[in-house]
Parts: structure tokens; sequence; C-alpha cells
């Protein structure tokens, strides 16, 4: 293990830190958490005990050999049992953001990608290959199928099972999971402006109505919002599993 300033860095005496890892200053790990080979950490993260970071992958591709890596921010609070699994193909990497709160049980597999400030609560779970986008929230015993999107500032209900891309700035929720409204109360914990929330609303009244998705997308291009055009690029964007449309 190598740190920035080990002095620095709280590990209690029963963590376990393997060989080549690194830790930035101020991280506090707790008891029994296992820090594994090939993981990058920044500065201030917290990771509580029985947390397991960096273990290899639960995917049946996964060759025994394999360098790949986790990559984690700073100011993170990894909770107790939290689970991140490294990369599944050589020189792959699982990255997390700076300033994200995963809760106790939290999952996340193989080659996820989690933005800034994330939330993820007790027990939620990403599949392989799941991008969370920045300010996310995703609700407890919530689990999200591989290869899927979840947007930047988009909310997910407790027990949601999402098998499709998560609309930014979206309330998501249900079995199987649909877009609910706008999260209305996270958009403005986050800043929006009050014409952009107007705007998105607009641009969310598009996907009922019964019009191409090309046409919707065209006509959200066209509004002067950033969002509205965020929204409209991510629907156009490339994803392998669709999104979570409102309609049923």
């Amino acid at each position: 293990m190598s740190t920035s300033n080990p002095a620095a860095s709280l590990i209690h005496p029963t963590a376990i830190i393997e060989e080549d890892v690194v830790l930035g200053e101020g991280c506090r790990i707790g008891a029994y958490a296992v820090i594994k080979r090939y993981t990058r950490m920044g500065a201030r993260n917290q990771v509580c005990e029985h947390a397991v970071i960096g273990g290899e992958p639960q995917d049946l591709k996964f060759k025994a050999g394999t360098v790949s890596g986790v990559e984690i921010g700073d100011d993170n609070v990894l909770r107790e049992h939290v689970t991140i699994h490294r990369g599944s193909r050589p020189g792959s990497v699982t990255r997390i953001g700076s300033g994200c709160m995963l809760m106790v049980g939290v999952h996340i597999a193989h080659d996820c990608s989690v933005g800034d400030q994330v939330v993820m609560v007790n027990n939620a779970g990403l599949s392989g290959e799941v991008s969370v986008g920045e300010r996310a929230f995703i609700s407890g015993l919530t689990g999200v199928h591989q290869f899927c999107r979840v947007g930047r500032n988009a909310m997910i209900g407790g027990l949601a099972k999402v098998t499709q891309d998560v609309l930014p700035f979206c309330i998501t929720d249900g079995n199987p999971a649909r877009a609910r409204g706008l999260n209305l109360v996270g958009l403005r914990r986050a800043g929006f402006k009050a014409a952009d929330i107007a705007a998105l609303k607009d641009a969310y009244r598009l996907l009922y109505q019964d019009v191409p998705l090309a046409v919707a997308i065209a006509q959200m291009n066209k509004s002067d919002s950033a969002p509205v055009k965020e929204l409209a690029a991510f629907l156009g964007g490339v994803g392998k599993r669709g999104f979570a449309h409102p309609r049923e």
C-alpha cells in the first residue's frame, strides 16, 4: 500500500490493505474493511466496517490474473458492507466520483461509472457496466440491470426494478420501473432555475404525446434551456436498454 501521507490516514488495525493500493490523505478505514489490490482512492474517504473495495468481478468472462482496477474520488462515505468490484477486462476500471454516499450493503459491480454526489440507499445494487450521472438518488433495495444509464439528477424509488435507462431530472419508480414525473424537489435543491424547470416540464409532456421519439427530440433541441437539450441528448444517445418511458 502507499499513501500520499500515511500518517494522515486513520486505518483500523484489523483492516486489510493489499499491495498495490493507493490511499489519499485523510482517509478513514474501519474495522475489518478490505481494500484489495489495484484500488486507487483519493482524499478524505470513509470506508466503514466490513466494506470490501476492489474485489474480483462476478463475471463469468473474467480471467484470473487480469489486471483491472477501482478508482474512487474524494470525500466519499462507504458505509458498512459496501462492495465495489473492479473491472472485468484488462485495464478496465470501475469508477466512483467524489462526494458520494453509499449506504449499508450497497453493491457496485464491475465496470460501472458513478458520478459525483450520488446517493445510494441501503442494499441498492448496480449490475455490470451501469453508468450513473451526478447527483442521482437511488433508493433502497433497488436493482439496476447491466448496461443501463441513470441520468443526472434522477431519483429512483425504493424497490424499483430498473431494466431500462432512467431519464435525467425525473423520478422513476415501480416494477418494471417507469418515469413518473420530474424530480422537482431534487432539481430545486440542486439550484435549477425556475425557467429551466418549467422548460423541463414542457419537454417531459412531449413524451406523453403520440409523436415519434425523433420528433420529440427535435422539438426539445429547439429549446433555449440547457437542461432540456441535455435531456434530448440523453434520449438520442447510445443506450442498449431503451429508456423507462412514462407511457405504458
